[in-house]
């Protein structure tokens, strides 16, 4: 059984001792706290860039993927806990023996893995308690791994399962986390080919009740495009941080690509703001494909905007500011043309029906927006006999409109 006040005060000594671990010493700095609480052989598994992995830290150094546990995300009780984001518990296999438990390891909406510990059996069948306890350990998981993954090859290794380019090295590091929820909003993004992705790129960032958004998509597919596609996106924060306007932002990142490309080098986006207390969007379109609106799971709209024609190509056409009201629960779609581009054998295009029919169906299936994001693209990929031709990105927005309690599962 579980001693709340021992979990909590293991809590606090696994957090204090968490601050000068490396992500290699996080396996064994857990056992050796877990245990007084109650909880013991806890393991923790990080899902692999195309989520169809949870891979096991071992803590045995930089490679440790070769010889940790690998679950498979479809079709396995712990891939069903990342998936539906709710702690789910294995059949107790003899009286009173101990019960294994799967815990999806969260950072808001952003899903990072899955925890596995195992509890004694509760007599009574009342495990409220033990369930509690176990989603503050991962919770506690999450941001200590938050806080290791960004400095540690270690981490960058075991979530890799082949190898990566120069060009998405670049643009992984670059892009924020493919997953936020916040101030009434949701924000998912997932791009492909995660190891070869050159060209493509999103950005969203918070300022106060201001949601920024963006996607680039940069001429060519190689290591330059990447150099491009990264020159885009910090010359548009550093636009937008200076309090430049949409079509300010967008002059400025074609003034910073003419002055180190000339007019050799461009790139396609749609710049966006959205009020988060109004719903009020406002964007400007790059000679980008145009963002579509979901609206009540069922109608979907195409926004217009006359294009400017791509940034770095010096068209000279004038930026047009456009405006869009949304309604609450209204998704937002930003993409890239490799998404409803990509071909089966047969040339037939993914298309933009199909591409907006996968997020209805699977959204309202009572699928997360982050798995009908994971679904969806591995549709393109199966579509495309599971390498693209083109990067493949989308970036999908929902305002929530004063269900903030509604944001994370």
């Amino acid at each position: 059984m579980v001693n709340t006040s021992d979990t909590g005060q293991m809590l606090r000594r696994l957090l204090q001792a968490a601050h000068t671990v490396t992500l290699e010493q996080l396996p064994g700095l857990i056992a050796c706290h877990a245990g007084a609480a109650g909880l013991y052989d806890v393991v923790v598994y990080v899902v692999d860039i195309r989520e169809t992995l949870l891979r096991q830290i071992t803590g045995r150094g930089p490679d440790a993927a070769a010889d940790g546990e690998e679950i498979r995300i479809d079709g396995t009780l712990p891939g069903r806990a990342y998936q539906r984001v709710t702690l789910l518990a294995e059949p107790p296999r003899e009286a009173h023996a101990r019960r294994r438990w799967w815990v999806p390891v969260t950072d808001g909406v952003e899903r990072i893995g899955v925890l596995r510990a195992d509890t004694a059996d509760t007599e009574d069948g009342d495990d409220q308690a033990v369930r509690q306890d176990l989603r503050d350990l991962a919770s506690l998981v999450a941001l200590v791994l938050l806080s290791k993954r960004s400095f540690s090859d270690s981490y960058a290794r075991l979530v890799r399962t082949e190898p990566m380019n120069v060009a998405a090295e670049m643009q992984w590091k670059l892009m924020p986390p493919p997953a936020f929820a916040g101030h009434d909003v949701t924000v998912g993004a997932a791009s492909e080919p995660a190891y070869e992705v050159g060209g493509d790129a999103f950005d969203y960032a918070i300022s106060g009740s201001v949601l920024h958004l963006s996607v680039f998509d940069a001429m060519g597919h190689d290591t330059t495009a990447g150099i491009t596609a990264n020159l885009a996106v910090a010359a548009c924060r550093n636009a937008r941080r200076q309090g430049a306007s949409l079509a300010e932002t967008s002059r400025s990142v074609e003034d910073v690509l003419v002055t180190h490309f000339g007019t050799s080098r461009y790139v396609t986006g749609v710049l966006a703001e959205l009020d988060l207390d109004t719903g009020r969007l406002t964007w400007v379109n790059r000679g980008h494909p145009l963002p579509l609106v979901i609206r009540d799971n069922r109608w979907t709209h195409e926004l217009t905007c006359p294009p400017a024609g791509p940034m770095g190509a010096r068209l000279g056409l004038p930026v047009v500011v456009s405006r869009h009201q949304l309604e609450p629960g209204d998704r937002l779609l930003l993409y890239t043309d490799g998404i409803v581009d990509a071909r089966d054998a047969e040339g037939r295009r993914f298309g933009q029906e199909r591409f907006t029919d996968y997020i209805v169906r699977h959204h309202s299936a009572h699928q997360t927006l982050h798995e009908t994001l994971r679904r969806l693209m591995h549709a393109v990929l199966d579509h495309h006999c599971g390498r693209l031709e083109d990067d493949a990105t989308v970036l999908l927005t929902e305002w929530r409109a004063g269900h903030q309690h509604r944001l994370v599962p």
